[in-house]
């Protein structure tokens, strides 16, 4: 276990909400993804080789119309990480809603019935009024940067923190030290080396006008260009949507907690959208990955009620 371009087009941005609405498993091979259909989140299962999963956005201590009972999704959502069986799991952030020490306390409780190690980055939510205090208290990694990289199951992996000093209109920034630092982490490792990057605010611009992205993102990507598979995984935004460029595919993540409306829609703006009871846990869901020797890592996102 471990011990840290051009915008694209509305429309492409919503054709790829939609294909991840249902549960899809990505093949990316030569840099270009193909996505099939799944039946049941059983085909993650059958997945041979190293296998770990992400959540995200749990909002524990929301309490709006938009889902009562986070803690019953999230509950729902490890039951189905649990279930199979992945090394560890990462938290791409807003562990909380509000940074409160109680509302952390019950999401550190709660994630106890995954009985998996767990690795987070926070989200903005975490870090509401102390700059994170509470949230690295309890899920930081010890004294020193916030932002840290592990190795495992022959990938390198590295969670960086961009809610910190948040930018004009929302955006995430990462800022000058920690770039400096993922270079030097970076420096004299294989092109070979499979990479994985976790961050809660997407490293490329989904949505400015929203905030959906990073100011600076384009500098701490420059040193992962050279490798020959980069995964980024990011949540914030609430749904599925990827990106390819070059050997660097990025990936958002469902929330567990509520969605939010897919970008650009009119009329709508970011926040927590109320659904139809029934549709709630359609909306919601968790990521599998798998990585197999010698062969494309497969990306499964599956929703509460697949």
């Amino acid at each position: 276990m471990p011990h840290d371009v051009t915008g694209p087009s509305r429309r492409s941005l919503l054709g790829c909400a939609l294909m991840g609405s249902a549960g899809v498993l990505w093949t990316v091979a030569g840099g270009v993804p193909r996505a099939l259909r799944l039946d049941g989140s059983a085909h993650a299962a059958e997945a041979r080789g190293f296998r770990f999963a992400q959540i995200s956005d749990t909002h524990i201590g929301f309490k709006g119309a938009a889902n009562p009972e986070p803690g019953a999704t999230l509950a729902a959502a490890l039951a189905r990480v649990g279930g199979t069986r992945p090394a560890f799991l990462i938290h791409t952030g807003d562990v909380s809603h509000l940074s409160k020490p109680a509302e952390l306390d019950d999401a550190a409780e709660l994630m106890k019935a995954a009985k998996l190690d767990t690795v987070y980055v926070p989200g903005e939510h975490d870090v509401i009024g102390d700059g994170g205090a509470a949230f690295f208290a309890r899920f930081g990694r010890g004294p020193g940067p916030r932002w840290y990289s592990f190795d495992a199951g022959g990938v390198h992996f590295v969670g960086l923190v961009n809610v910190l000093d948040l930018k004009a209109g929302g955006l995430g920034y990462l800022g000058p030290a920690q770039i400096a630092w993922l270079a030097s982490d970076l420096e004299g490792r294989s092109p070979s080396t499979p990479v994985v990057v976790f961050a809660h605010m997407p490293l490329w611009p989904v949505y400015p006008e929203w905030g959906w992205g990073t100011d600076d993102a384009a500098a701490a990507l420059a040193p992962l260009k050279r490798f020959g598979s980069v995964t980024v995984l990011n949540g914030h935004i609430h749904q599925v949507i990827q990106k390819v460029e070059g050997s660097v595919t990025f990936h958002t993540a469902y929330s567990t907690a509520y969605p939010q409306a897919a970008p650009g829609t009119p009329g709508a703006s970011p926040g927590p959208l109320k659904v139809a009871a029934d549709r709630l846990r359609a909306v919601l869901g968790l990521r599998d990955v798998a990585i197999v020797p010698e062969q494309a890592a497969a990306i499964h996102d599956a929703t509460l009620a697949a």
